[in-house]
């Protein structure tokens, strides 16, 4: 089994990882993430992506994760001994993102314990400092 975390939601499928590689069926791919393999294009409920000329994913049999995150522009994370697959956003979405100049919400505790949350200094001008000892 291994834990595919995609867009905030984890689902649990059955995959092979070998040499680094998540290896899985069709039917776990769409489980996992929504996509389906057809005729030469990997394609979801709002859009199909064409694969590339002489992809492996068109072969059949088990598709390799990171050849799929590669054909969708995503960004893959691979725990082989946890057992758990990261999908990023692709670079598209990030750019949209960064582009729209909107922070995500989110809400911290101060050194008193209360939560305090971006969307309270919304119309405000506001200073983030940020440290992380790693």
């Amino acid at each position: 089994m291994l834990t595919i975390i995609d867009a905030g939601r984890a689902v649990d499928v059955d995959a092979r990882v070998e040499g680094g590689r998540v290896l899985l069926s069709e039917a776990a791919l769409r489980e996992a993430l929504g996509w389906e393999l057809h005729e030469g294009t990997l394609c979801n409920d709002a859009m199909c992506v064409p694969l590339p000329p002489g992809s492996s994913l068109a072969a059949g049999g088990l598709l390799n994760l990171g050849e799929v995150a590669d054909v969708l522009d995503r960004p893959l994370a691979l725990d082989a001994a946890e057992g758990v697959a990261y999908l990023g956003a692709s670079a598209r979405e990030r750019a949209d993102a960064l582009r729209s100049l909107s922070a995500p919400d989110f809400s911290l505790p101060d050194l008193g314990g209360r939560l305090h949350s971006l969307a309270e200094q919304r119309g405000k001008k506001v200073l983030l400092v940020v440290w992380a000892s790693w």
